[in-house]
């Protein structure tokens, strides 16, 4: 009796399929500094995953690991589910996008795109159809016969990409590419690669410190803090519920208050700014406060709200009607802040603070 034939890997469930990426007690040390401290991460086959932090935080470190450029103290580094902490990178089912696009600027568009797969031996005819066809998916066809320096920043990073695609590998990891882009070619870019990314239905882990960025191109993100992870999440649930104080001041701006020994976060959008006396229209969680700052930024206008109880609350309301002038006379004036209570979240307090207390 034979065995039955194994599904292919896009008809097996995601929940059953291997992560792409699971790390376990990952550690890496440089001296007395622990950038990478006994990390615990999966990242799901097909997701667009974004490691999110400051700088030191060890999400760079993190990529490295993967891909192979740095060796770990401990842990282990599975690739669907094969563990390759020990192998070089070009053992490794992955490839890497740097944020210098890293080019050989004497080549042309096509011989870079090719190389990896020279390097391989692929036939040469073989490496042509494979690099016209990477350069047509990130939207660079017939410019193969051009050097780097004649393209723009963003067409640069699309032969980077091209590049590291050309190779087919198992996920692509990404460190902050776009960070040398100005802020509108940035944004364009956020946008092809996340159509790309869901085109190709590969798995893309991303490293920025980019809050915006993570949030507008991620399936899920992991928040990341000396060297260990604060929360992972999807962008809704990390901004909407941060689980740390970390969280909840990195991602965004939010508001941090403690209140009969309970301390909330709550974002100054889902803060309602009523006249002094004014009562809400539903049943709300209210602070009495005097507008102690007010700044005009198009759009929106902040406001810094001085509350009677103690402690400040900023509040962002949409301009529909007002205007610059109109907005700088509510200085100084009375208001009631209101919000629902289920926009406050409560934060969790770290263990050392608890030990302190």
């Amino acid at each position: 009796m034979s065995l039955p034939a194994a599904a292919p890997p896009d008809a097996v469930p995601a929940r059953e399929r291997a992560p792409a990426v699971l790390l376990e007690g990952l550690t890496k040390r440089y001296g007395d500094v622990h950038a990478v401290d006994r990390l615990d991460l999966e990242i799901r086959d097909g997701e667009f995953f974004t490691m999110l932090g400051p700088s030191g935080s060890g999400k760079t470190t993190t990529l490295r690991l993967i891909g192979g450029f740095e060796r770990p103290d401990a842990g282990r580094i599975l690739l669907g589910g094969d563990d390759v902490a020990g192998r070089p990178p070009y053992e490794r089912d992955v490839n890497t996008v740097f944020q210098d696009y890293a080019l050989f600027p004497h080549m042309t568009v096509q011989e870079n795109v090719e190389y990896g797969l020279r390097v391989k031996g692929v036939r040469r005819g073989e490496r042509k159809g494979r690099a016209e066809e990477a350069l047509s998916r990130v939207r660079l066809a017939g410019l193969g016969g051009r050097k780097p320096v004649q393209l723009s920043g963003g067409q640069r990073q699309r032969v980077a990409l091209a590049r590291a695609l050309v190779n087919d590998p198992q996920v692509l990891l990404l460190d902050e590419p776009l960070g040398a882009l100005d802020l509108k070619l940035r944004q364009e870019m956020q946008v092809f690669l996340k159509a790309l990314q869901q085109d190709l239905g590969k798995t893309f882990v991303y490293v920025t410190h980019d809050q915006e960025e993570a949030l507008a191109m991620s399936d899920r993100i992991a928040v990341f803090n000396q060297g260990g992870v604060e929360q992972v999440g999807t962008p809704a649930e990390v901004y909407e519920r941060p689980a740390t104080e970390f969280v909840a001041d990195f991602v965004g701006v939010s508001n941090i208050i403690e209140r009969n020994g309970r301390r909330f976060t709550i974002r100054p959008e889902k803060i309602h700014m009523l006249g002094g006396d004014e009562a809400p229209a539903r049943p709300s969680s209210t602070e009495r406060g005097h507008v102690d700052e007010v700044v005009y930024l198009g759009p929106v206008t902040r406001y810094r709200v001085r509350l009677d109880g103690g402690g400040t609350l900023v509040v962002v309301r949409q301009n529909l009607e007002s205007t610059s002038e109109q907005v700088r006379t509510e200085q100084g004036r009375a208001v009631t802040l209101a919000w629902a209570p289920e926009d406050a979240f409560t934060i969790n307090v770290p263990q050392e603070e608890e030990a302190q207390e």
